[in-house]
């Protein structure tokens, strides 16, 4: 993290975003300033709160993107949960401290996937000396423990041609589970059937219950329950390969040290998780409204607003602060204006940033900019099934010029425009291969406009096609 200058996190988000650079700037400072936190002392640490930020543009500008893209670089535990799933506290819907528990979990499956990769080269060697009992003959393992039993039993009264060959006879068996570990270490036997004791997934009566219902009780119902009805292990048969990766996966949790685990995620979430609050203008009220949907609406404001000012929350895995979680919010705004939220909740979140709504230019780049483009999406699928794609730089103009055209006469949706353009533009051509296989087919102006005029030009069809 020291080496993630605000400019390399600009410049990371670049990468798979187009424009938007003044959001970018904003969330790379927020994030920069969390390590900058870290290299305080302790006590003015606990002084210096996150400051929240609250993004406003329309729907497909990247809002989400950069939300996203920013935890993945730094490998924070992240959740992204929409306003309008939340009612306020009395009603039927999700409660919101729910933002806190689902985002914990998350952590806890992070800090575990990360301490099981840790371990997962002995966990390999474990599975594998598994895999080779299972391999050898249960009954001839049951013989040569016998053997070894009578042979100290007996060994005053055996002979010498007995002892060496029982010798021989251990010898031959080590012989063969050497020759099996090198043909199993060289995948000739990922295909081999063997059996074996696996975890029966027997439903659970807790499933039950709504979601809902369930994550206000506050702890965990399900290992309460665990506890009266153990899971069973039950035998299957399955082949090497498969049984391989269940191995090392129940190896790798032996290994590793849950309470640890549960500690460093709460610890992690804590000091840097990401809660990104979609569609925030959607419980936004208007001035003077007082009755109506207008009330609940504040009602989830209201609920909201301890949790991002800072609360302490219940969870399975222990109480869980959200003071220094940094929240970044968002929404279009269309028929309200941030102003209409209360006044509470406006001033948790000091960071105001406008996105700019896309052109054509901006969606000319996006289909070729980012790393892992639209069109190089479409023209790895595509190749898979011996087609390859051209786009010529008039063709790209020409989606990018359709795009921009129907977000104009219809609902703008930004960038989500272009997905569904290119499904359109490209649906003969996936459907006929491979089959039907062309090996290079050009999209250029021609191309693009032939496949797309008729709908363009019709506006009503557009709406729902386009």
């Amino acid at each position: 993290m020291d080496e993630l200058t605000p400019k390399k996190i600009v410049e990371a988000l670049d990468a798979h975003i187009v424009g938007q650079r003044n959001a970018k700037r904003s969330v790379a400072v927020a994030l920069r300033n969390r390590y900058r936190r870290s290299q305080l002392s302790e006590a003015l640490r606990e002084e210096i709160l996150p400051k929240n930020i609250l993004m406003i543009g329309p729907t497909g500008v990247g809002k989400t993107e950069i939300a996203r893209r920013l935890s993945r670089l730094v490998k924070a535990p992240f959740i992204k949960v929409e306003a309008t799933k939340f009612t306020e506290v009395g009603y039927v819907g999700r409660d919101v401290e729910s933002i806190i528990r689902d985002i914990v979990d998350g952590a806890v499956r992070m800090v575990q996937s990360e301490a099981m990769a840790r371990v997962q080269s002995e966990a390999k060697r474990a599975a594998r000396r598994r895999i080779l009992d299972l391999l050898v003959s249960a009954e001839s393992s049951r013989q040569e423990r016998y053997s070894e039993r009578s042979e100290r039993r007996e060994m005053t009264t055996v002979t010498d041609e007995e002892v060496s060959a029982q010798q021989a006879e251990r010898q031959r068996r080590r012989e063969h589970r050497r020759e099996l570990a090198r043909k199993l270490d060289a995948g000739e036997l990922d295909d081999e059937m063997i059996e074996m004791e696996v975890e029966d997934p027997s439903p659970s009566m807790i499933e039950v219950f709504s979601g809902s219902g369930v994550e206000e009780l506050g702890f965990n119902m399900q290992d309460m329950l665990g506890n009266l009805f153990p899971s069973r292990r039950t035998k299957k048969r399955m082949p090497v390969s498969e049984a391989r990766r269940i191995l090392e996966s129940e190896e790798a949790q032996k290994l590793i040290d849950m309470d640890q685990v549960t500690r460093e995620a709460v610890e992690r979430a804590e000091n840097d998780g990401i809660i990104f609050l979609d569609e925030l203008d959607k419980v936004a009220g208007t001035k003077g409204g007082g009755s109506g949907p207008d009330v609940s609406r504040e009602g989830v404001q209201r609920d909201i607003l301890p949790i991002v000012e800072g609360t302490t929350v219940m969870t399975k895995h222990g109480p869980v602060k959200s003071d220094h979680m940094l929240f970044i919010a968002a929404g279009a705004f269309h028929t309200n204006k941030p102003a209409d939220l209360i006044p509470e909740l406006q001033g948790r979140f000091p960071v105001r940033v406008e996105l700019d709504a896309l052109d054509q230019e901006d969606l000319r780049r996006i289909l070729v900019e980012p790393r892992h483009s639209l069109t190089d999406q479409y023209h790895e699928l595509l190749q898979v099934d011996g087609v390859t794609l051209l786009f010529t730089d008039d063709g790209l103009d020409a989606i990018a010029e359709i795009a921009e055209e129907v977000n104009n006469q219809t609902e703008n949706i930004g960038a989500r425009r272009l997905h569904t353009i290119m499904e359109k533009l490209l649906q003969d051509i996936a459907f006929s291969a491979p089959d039907d296989t062309v090996p290079r087919i050009s999209v250029d102006r021609h191309y693009v406009e032939k496949t797309l005029a008729s709908i363009v030009s019709d506006r009503d069809l557009s709406r729902y096609i386009l």
